[in-house]
């Protein structure tokens, strides 16, 4: 006999589920807006939410979205050629732009940008509570009310309200979570086998990320429901094999963006490993709690009708006794999973997060709201699941109070809350279940759902502003540039980069124009290292790669237009800066130039250096230099450089060059300010950011000024943090040579090149010999050919696409594969085979049983 009441339970009726999932959603709408508008948080006030990657990723590539689908990018599914010098897109559609709520951004104008991920975010928030409301009904009958309420508390959980809404596409996750949950009961009631493999290819699709994370959720639960609902050992692995296939059909179906993803990370730059050290208890239990907050650490938190609910049903004897040790013994197993190194390894899917490790703490809010609803759903027969609910919220206070994540509004927050659900529950008691003062009793538990999570609501949007880095939403600064980009825009004549003093992480995608600038999950290693070689600079570990605004660079990547702007008044280091925007051009090559054969086949340790490889001409002097305070003996940088202490002013560099040249400063290391001595009016500010252990960001090139008729210059250093000078972290260019390398790779180089999707092609001069080189990173996934012969995977030459030549041929073409895209294509096709079998099959058999 069964454990638990029925297997298949009685249905609920359609209106009962539809109010149940409205009253979810609406709530979950109400109380995120109620909540921004307290914290004067964008669009109800003047507070960004543009947060770390919610500003720097999130926000850029839904402009980029809108671009594309509204024809106006550089590039297409396969290729973003606005960022990076030409990325792969594929992994990023798949990776940010998966979600079937992300096309929405199309109908907002293009400079709302910010107004259209906010709404996006609303809805996926409001999507996953009604999905939760829909799935408790179909877990268990009971009162809609409730299940909407519950399905708020959920749609509300610390981990969205904390964590998830400036990481966007988590969010599908969320929405994830109880929607493969419903494709578990399906496979254990033995049905919709088909809907289930398409919701599951649907949730892989929209992140793959977190649809692990919720895939192993769902399946936890659903050995949870064969032990307690299933009554023969048979019949259970029937159901695990039948929700085996139906999951194993989905991934499949989603497999090719789901290997596009995969393989775009295996070919990107690695990110930091980092030990696993699993938070304290006291932090622990403290997430359960409203308005609390630590970076680093499980964000548990749900309303306290949910969490008394939730404690509460260990105590509660209407649940048969399998049902409340199954489902209570899950959480706890799933909370312990998180903060074991091995098995929080596994949740966050065998890597090492670049950032919290505690990414699939949304799977215990959301069991913790399926306990809370067993709890309610079986009945209340008396006031013990209420009072041990309370007991025990009492002592996760006690334990918690004052610790490390602990504010000065969780304390009144908590007891506010707990004691307008306890009320509530133990009114319910009294009347058997049934909701108190007719719809005041509704109204009375939404407001216990809803006055907590306002609070938690407000008391993060302001908290995230003031720990994290912020960036200002769209306005005139991005307008200027955008408008400036648009005047100057030759692609693929030439490049025109938005400038090295960046607004947020992705320019290129925000404003336009095709730079270096890039930052993803999935950035090239080859992209990272090529530009960190020539001396560009980065930050996230290596993941976010900056504009080089450089003279050699510009030649050799064919930028021909460079905006040149103030630091962003919004960050508060020039705040009376202004927007306004200096335009340079530049002559430069085309894109594809001719190089003689061989050549160097690696970069050395010398950025000034490396760029003459790539460029084909020394154009640099490397002088020897001094370093030493003002009023103290100067000492020669040698060998591994030497160390300038953070706050300390008066720092020199001297040294002696041709007079004339430009002087540039190459020291990635080095974090404060840096310009030339004894120059009268405006000259150029070196602001160079490093930091240093760990390394997570480093500082680019610059150039300080112009070497004077006497040949010796002095550089004023200015240190915030300090750093290392290297020993020859000076070059002077000689700007006249390098216009005569340009002239000459412009004589020698494509006579025509056009771009079309991911697709390019150039016209070479008759006879031309040795290697075509294309100014594009040579990610994997290139193919080029000469004209009439076969594709090939591109060659490359210092991390540049390179193209042999035979003399002969005056065209050549090249073509981008999404790496993977192939492999997953085949997969998907057999698995949509094996569907339309298996559906074919039943067919029949349903036609020869009438």
């Amino acid at each position: 006999m069964n454990t638990d009441d029925t297997l298949v339970a009685a249905p609920v009726r359609p209106a009962g589920r539809a109010r149940a999932a409205a009253l979810a959603g609406v709530l979950t709408l109400v109380v995120v807006c109620v909540g921004d508008a307290v914290a004067g948080a964008f669009p109800f006030g003047a507070q960004t939410r543009n947060v770390n990657d919610l500003g720097n990723q999130y926000v850029p590539f839904h402009a980029h979205l809108w671009d594309l689908l509204h024809g106006r990018a550089d590039g297409d599914l396969f290729v973003n050629w606005r960022s990076g010098f030409g990325a792969s897109f594929l992994p990023d559609l798949g990776t940010y732009l998966g979600s079937p709520f992300a096309p929405l951004v199309a109908l907002f104008p293009r400079q709302d940008i910010d107004l259209a991920v906010f709404v996006l975010t609303c809805l996926k928030l409001a999507v996953a509570a009604a999905a939760m409301a829909v799935f408790l009904l179909r877990l268990r009958p009971g009162a809609w009310w409730m299940a909407g309420c519950l399905g708020a508390s959920y749609g509300l959980c610390g981990w969205a309200l904390a964590d998830a809404v400036y990481n966007t596409m988590w969010l599908d996750g969320l929405i994830a979570l109880p929607l493969l949950c419903l494709v578990g009961e399906w496979a254990l009631a033995g049905c919709r086998p088909v809907v289930g493999a398409l919701v599951v290819a649907g949730c892989w699709t929209a992140n793959f990320y977190t649809a692990y994370m919720a895939t192993l959720a769902a399946g936890l639960l659903l050995l949870a429901r064969c032990a307690t609902v299933v009554p023969t050992g048979r019949e259970r692995l029937a159901a695990v094999l039948r929700a085996g296939l139906t999951a194993g059909a989905g991934v499949g179906l989603a497999a090719p963006l789901v290997a596009a993803v995969y393989v775009g990370t295996r070919h990107a730059f690695p990110g930091r490993e980092s030990a696993f050290t699993p938070v304290d208890t006291e932090t622990l239990l403290a997430r359960l709690l409203p308005t609390t907050y630590s970076f680093g650490s499980p964000a548990l938190y749900v309303d306290a009708v949910a969490l008394l609910l939730a404690l509460g049903l260990p105590f509660n004897t209407a649940v048969p006794p399998r049902v409340r040790g199954v489902l209570s013994g899950l959480v706890v197993a799933v909370v312990l999973s998180l903060q074991w190194a091995p098995t929080n390894f596994a949740w966050n899917g065998f890597t090492t997060p670049n950032g919290s490790p505690y990414r699939a703490a949304f799977v215990v809010c959301g069991l913790l709201v399926i306990a809370a609803w067993t709890s309610f759903a079986h009945g209340l027969p008396s006031g013990r699941p209420v009072l041990a609910g309370l007991g025990l919220t009492a002592l996760i206070v006690a334990v918690a109070y004052g610790g490390e994540s602990w504010s000065p509004w969780t304390a009144p927050v908590t007891a506010a809350g707990t004691a307008l659900a306890g009320a509530g529950l133990w009114r319910l008691v009294q009347r058997g279940g049934k909701p108190f003062g007719g719809r005041w009793g509704v109204v009375v538990l939404c407001c216990a759902v809803a006055g907590q999570s306002v609070a938690v609501t407000a008391y993060t949007e302001r908290l995230r502003v003031a720990q994290k880095d912020d960036y200002a939403v769209w306005g005139e600064r991005q307008e200027a540039q955008r408008e400036a980009i648009a005047r100057l825009d030759g692609w693929p004549r030439h490049r025109t980069d938005p400038g090295r003093e960046q607004t947020v992480g992705n320019d290129p995608l925000m404003v336009g124009g095709q730079g270096a600038q890039y930052y993803s999950s999935v950035t090239s290693d080859v992209l990272a290292r090529t530009m960190t070689a020539l001396g560009g600079g980065y930050t996230s570990r290596g993941r976010s790669v900056q504009s080089l605004d450089n003279p050699v660079t510009d030649v050799v990547f064919s930028v021909g237009a460079r905006l040149r702007t103030a630091p962003d008044p919004h960050q508060g280091w020039f705040p009376d800066a202004g927007n306004d925007v200096e335009v340079v051009r530049r002559s430069v090559p085309p894109l594809v130039t001719v190089r003689p054969a061989g050549g160097p086949a690696r970069f050395g340790a010398n950025a000034f250096r490396n760029q003459e490889a790539m460029l084909g001409s020394r154009v640099y002097t490397l002088p020897r230099i001094s370093l030493g305070r003002a009023g103290a003996v100067a000492r020669e940088v040698a060998g591994a450089g030497l160390s300038v202490p953070g706050g300390e002013d008066g720092w020199r560099i001297t040294g002696v060059c041709p007079a004339g040249t430009d002087l540039h400063l190459w020291a990635p290391h080095y974090a404060g300010t840096a310009t030339q001595a004894g120059v009268r009016g405006r000259q150029p500010v070196g602001r160079f950011r490093a930091d240093h252990a760990p390394v997570t960001k480093t500082a680019a090139m610059q150039q300080v000024g112009t070497v004077p008729a006497s040949g010796r210059f002095t550089v004023l250093l200015d240190p915030e943090r300090g750093g290392t000078i290297p020993a020859q972290a000076i070059g002077c260019l000689d700007t006249g040579r390098l216009r005569a390398a340009a002239a000459h790779l412009t004589a020698t180089g494509a006579t025509e090149v056009e771009v079309d999707g991911h697709r390019l092609t150039a016209r070479l001069p008759a006879g031309s010999r040795g290697v075509a080189v294309i100014a594009v990173p040579r990610v994997s996934g290139w193919h080029c050919a000469l004209a009439g012969e076969p594709e090939r995977p591109a060659g490359q030459r210092l991390g540049l696409l390179a193209v042999p030549l035979d003399g002969a041929s005056t065209q050549l073409h090249c073509a981008f594969r999404p790496p993977g895209l192939r492999v997953g294509a085949a997969v998907a096709l057999i698995t949509l085979l094996a569907l339309c079998t298996f559906v074919g099959v039943r067919l029949i058999r349903a036609r020869k049983s009438l």
